[in-house]
């Protein structure tokens, strides 16, 4: 089976090739985002293998089944960049990663959310310049902070469990309860009285059309002030330009994000030597209390090599049919 993987980073062709030790896949590499731009190029290919910032709407999808491929691949667990309409009525198959280690997206969640507390970003470059002062540094404990979670699905609730380890009361509001978590003391409630009670909130939910800007300005106006905001799902459940007057008008204490609306253009590249024209994002890296990283909560080994497995197994299932009907992978 020939495989065209896009938007590759070096770290992809290592776990790719080392999960084909046995040459079952033949495989090609673009270092470009799939998109009209280069859905051409593609030739002689059964199967193409996307990230997230991957373009895959209709016209790319009618290209790809002219040219004879069977199967998209996504090697990540979101499929908001994916036209599943389209892609049935053209005959593709889509498959996903559902769940590759959602501890590491979890533990990346509870790092940001006591960096920006704790403030060990600002402490690290202090001491290193000699600075041993503490002034600016004040933190507060963890300990008996409610903390609200949108989506307690695998990483919400891994996220869950580590933080009633810090003795954390918790709130959860998902269209589906997770028994487990209830008997663990989680409570699920309403999003206006997560909204109004939580300390801190944790977006673990996908990005559809009904949590697109979740958070916005008449949800931040529910919140209270002070409130921590996470997100290492999609950059889409938040509103930026909201976000960013909740930050200046301080209702907002702290936001961290792994994920931004306009990512695409900027996430995963090195532009150290390049003017940044996106001016929104610009503003959110001027707040001191912003904590941004690049779409690196998944990025352990654990996860690369579960991501590499499980993708080439459910290219192998969709090749050969054998696919169960209630495969959460196939969608």
């Amino acid at each position: 089976m020939k495989i065209a993987f896009f938007s590759t980073q070096p770290y992809d062709r290592t776990f790719f090739e080392r999960e084909n030790a046995q040459n079952e896949f033949s495989y090609q590499f673009y270092e470009t985002h799939l998109g009209p731009h280069i859905v051409q190029a593609v030739e002689d290919v059964d199967v193409v293998c996307v990230f997230v910032n991957d373009k895959v709407n209709r016209h790319v999808i009618q290209v790809l089944a002219e040219k004879g491929v069977k199967v998209i691949a996504l090697r990540c667990a979101g499929f908001n960049n994916v036209d599943l309409a389209a892609a049935k009525e053209y005959g593709l198959r889509v498959c996903r990663v559902p769940a590759y280690s959602p501890e590491a997206v979890a533990e990346h969640t509870v790092a940001m959310l006591l960096t920006l507390n704790r403030k060990t970003h600002k402490a690290y470059n202090r001491v290193r310049e000699q600075n041993f002062s503490l002034n600016g540094l004040l933190g507060f404990n963890l300990f008996g902070r409610t903390v609200g979670v949108i989506g307690t699905g695998k990483i919400g609730k891994a996220f869950c469990r580590i933080m009633h380890g810090f003795g954390c009361q918790l709130l959860a509001y998902d269209l589906y309860e997770d028994s487990e978590l209830k008997r663990e003391g989680l409570r699920y409630c309403t999003l206006e009285e997560l909204y109004a009670q939580a300390d801190i909130i944790s977006l673990h939910c996908p990005l559809t059309a009904d949590t697109a800007h979740l958070i916005n300005a008449a949800s931040l106006a529910q919140m209270k002030d002070g409130l921590i905001l996470l997100n290492t799902s999609r950059g889409g459940l938040i509103d930026t330009l909201s976000v960013i007057e909740a930050l200046k008008s301080r209702k907002l204490g702290g936001l961290a994000i792994d994920v931004y609306e306009q990512e695409e253009k900027i996430f995963f590249k090195d532009l150290s030597n390049t003017v940044i024209e996106d001016d929104t994002l610009q503003r959110l890296m001027s707040f001191p209390n912003v904590l941004i990283t690049a779409h690196q909560a998944f990025f352990t080994d654990e996860a690369l090599s579960q991501i590499a497995k499980k993708t080439l197994d459910n290219v192998k299932k969709a090749c050969s049919g054998r696919v169960a009907a209630d495969d959460p992978a196939f969608l």
